[in-house]
């Protein structure tokens, strides 16, 4: 699993933009900018449509203020699943991130495999990345909200 002071893999990514959506390497994609990045199992299931997510939506501004560039979702589901997503939770100011074959997520350590359910999938976390390196990651020991949310993260900042 990376740890903190690793750096981001190359795995190819799609991140949904204004534009549409790009196929990048999350190596690249990261570099030069500070991003707050939080993962989880699925878009519309129901902690993460109910607390993870919203919790980044409200303390956007927050986590801005306190220097983050950007503020990303990451999930293996495709990129029209996560934009779909991100109009229905009004989180146009999040950057959506589409590891539909769980390229990132494998090559970070942090699957899932859910079974029947949804199959592989990413582990509920988020990390701090500086110029492409991790400086915070909070994964979290189960299937509970307690580490990952938004308010954790703002609170490593200071």
């Amino acid at each position: 699993m990376i740890s903190v002071n690793d750096s981001i893999p190359a795995a190819t990514i799609t991140v949904i933009n204004q534009q549409g959506q790009d196929n990048v390497s999350a190596a690249d994609y990261f570099k030069g900018k500070k991003v707050a990045l939080f993962a989880l199992p699925g878009a519309f299931t129901p902690t993460c449509s109910a607390a993870h997510l919203p919790g980044y939506v409200v303390h956007f501004d927050d986590l801005k203020a306190k220097g983050v560039d950007e503020v990303a979702c990451l999930s293996v589901n495709d990129s029209f699943v996560m934009k779909a997503w991100q109009d229905a939770q009004n989180a146009e100011n999040l950057t959506m991130i589409a590891d539909g074959n769980a390229a990132l997520t494998n090559a970070l350590g942090l699957t899932l495999d859910t079974g029947d359910f949804g199959g592989v999938r990413s582990q509920r976390y988020s990390m701090l990345i500086d110029d492409g390196v991790v400086k915070q990651l909070n994964v979290e020991p189960g299937s509970e909200l307690s580490v990952s949310d938004a308010a954790t993260l703002l609170s490593q900042l200071d």
